[in-house]
């Protein structure tokens, strides 16, 4: 009989659990993915956007608990330079094996798998992040705007950690191992 009880009682409190879970869909046309390539040993580098595929936050009770974003590694896009040859052709180098290797890897994904709250809006996040089917941790601060139904961050990766391995011919064109992204997602 105790069994039974207590079987019971972990299903009724399981379910209610669950029922306080939502899951939040992401408007990916209001979402913004940037990102930043600098050089080694000077000012400068290039930046464009990614887009997302698609994506969603975890939300238990009034806070977000988790979440996940495929990363559509198509989209890659530049931004600073106006030529558009130029333009073509720093998103194809991108696109290409010693980068993103996006014929072979189109989608990235981002698995949110921890949320350590500071205070009401701003957050320490752990997370899984997949590049060239590798998958490995990073953390990041972000902060959480309720009213705006929003999220902000900045943060930045090793790309040599994703084998993202190209090395640039030219010493003063050499560009940084580290990634910046800010990154904008709206519900």
């Amino acid at each position: 009989m105790k069994k039974l009880f207590l079987l019971i009682t972990v299903s009724i409190l399981w379910s209610l659990t669950s029922l306080s879970q939502e899951k939040l869909n992401i408007n990916i046309q209001k979402s913004t993915i940037k990102w930043i390539g600098e050089y080694t040993f000077y000012f400068g580098g290039h930046n464009g956007f990614i887009n997302f595929k698609e994506g969603y936050f975890i939300k238990q009770n009034t806070v977000i608990t988790g979440g996940e974003f495929i990363i559509d590694m198509n989209s890659i896009t530049n931004t600073d330079i106006e030529e558009q040859k130029g333009k073509d052709g720093l998103v194809d180098h991108l696109k290409n094996e010693d980068f993103f290797d996006v014929k072979k890897y189109p989608l990235g994904k981002l698995v949110i798998t921890k949320v350590e709250y500071v205070d009401k809006t701003n957050a320490r996040l752990e997370a899984n992040l997949t590049l060239k089917g590798i998958t490995k941790p990073i953390n990041f601060r972000a902060e959480f705007n309720y009213q705006e139904k929003e999220l902000q961050t900045r943060f930045k990766i090793d790309r040599k950690r994703w084998n993202v391995n190209y090395e640039s011919k030219f010493k003063d064109g050499a560009i940084s191992d580290a990634i910046g992204f800010e990154v904008s997602i709206k519900l």
